[in-house]
């Protein structure tokens, strides 16, 4: 098998070449989980338009351009209802409805509510929840128009349980799960599936771009993003209402979702507390 620097594989390309499945829209694609999920919209014969702020992107969107397929890069800050927009009418300008869209841009930060400046934990809230709803939004208004339509929101296995010492981000993606759960429910008879994607721990920039790399969740195992995003990917495809990928995370998952908040807290914390705000240790 033949593959390229972020693993597409050239021999499935050209298979799917002749099977032209529309255009995907990847949000947070430079690297990680939106990225893997980028290869794998081309490698099964979608032509994307993939979006983030990181200056990698370009570097991205190269890489998946050796597929064959038509990929179009856009930087935009997504936390400004301004970047949405602008998004927005970059595709517009394309003329081609989306088929696919994952919205995956996220962020987070981690520490005390109280010792964490605002700032953060309003980008938090700009980026994971109004850009979500507001994508979303101009999203489903044309998918819905259309007929039909395949959406995935990632969440996380934080959205199970509040999460101390990253309590934004967890509230953020409490708020993401449940809300792809809820238009899901509302498009059911549109053609238009919508899908939440639940990592937990992944080998990605995440905990060192949350300043959470001093903590036992950060230095403990972690799944392969390029898994995640195949198994994103396909519960898309099979139209799905959610995925937690991986074995250990689907038990944390169902562990925290029975337990009562009291209970599930406290052990939430004991995986994200920063070690340096231990006394013991």
């Amino acid at each position: 098998m033949a593959e390229n620097s972020i693993g597409i594989d050239v021999q499935a390309v050209k298979t799917a070449e002749q099977a032209e499945n529309g255009l995907a829209l990847v949000t947070g694609a430079s690297s990680g989980i939106g990225l893997g999920l980028a290869r794998h919209f081309v490698q099964n014969g979608f032509d994307v338009v993939v979006v983030a702020e990181d200056p990698a992107l370009e570097a991205a969107a190269d890489a998946l351009r050796v597929s064959g397929r038509q990929v179009t890069a856009v930087h935009a800050d997504l936390s400004r209802p301004e970047g949405v927009e602008e998004l927005w009418a970059r595709l517009a300008e394309g003329g081609r409805p989306l088929a696919a869209a994952a919205l995956n841009a996220g962020v987070a930060v981690g520490g005390t509510f109280a010792d964490t400046p605002l700032e953060r934990h309003l980008e938090v809230v700009d980026l994971n929840v109004r850009s979500t709803v507001h994508l979303a939004k101009l999203v489903v208004d044309q998918m819905v128009a259309t007929g039909s339509g395949r959406i995935l929101i990632t969440s996380s296995i934080a959205a199970t349980a509040p999460g101390p010492y990253h309590a934004t981000y967890a509230a953020s993606k409490a708020f993401a799960h449940s809300f792809a759960e809820a238009i899901r429910h509302e498009l059911k008879d549109t053609g238009v599936t919508v899908t939440s994607l639940m990592p937990g721990p992944t080998d990605t920039q995440f905990f060192d771009r949350a300043d959470m790399t001093d903590t036992a969740i950060a230095q403990g195992p972690k799944d392969d993003p390029q898994e995640v995003a195949e198994a994103g990917f396909e519960a898309l495809m099979a139209g799905k209402p959610h995925v937690v990928p991986g074995l250990r995370n689907r038990v944390m998952s169902e562990a925290a979702t029975h337990l009562p908040d009291r209970l599930a807290t406290p052990g939430m914390g004991m995986q994200t507390k920063p070690r340096g705000d231990d006394p013991a240790e």
